[in-house]
């Protein structure tokens, strides 16, 4: 199974309107937060392996195996 491919700028702009129209907090707190939480998401997506480095939509998650073409990562590392 391929994994979705991950929207930072989408993911940016709901979090930024969440906070701005939902909890009323002002545009730089609510840009912060939405910085942090991509930051997150990201790094949670990236594969921890050195020698890869690749995002989680970039492996064959049944196959644990990377699909950028001179990469010999064999697994999706996430610790």
């Amino acid at each position: 199974m391929i994994e979705k491919e991950f929207n930072q700028d989408k993911l940016y702009s709901s979090v930024v309107h969440f906070y701005v129209d939902k909890k009323g907090y002002s545009l730089e707190k609510a840009n912060q937060i939405a910085q942090k939480v991509v930051k997150r998401e990201t790094a949670k997506r990236t594969c921890k392996n050195p020698n890869c480095g690749h995002m989680l939509e970039d492996h064959i998650r049944n196959v644990d195996t990377c699909l950028a073409r001179d990469c010999n990562c064999r697994k999706f590392y996430k610790a």
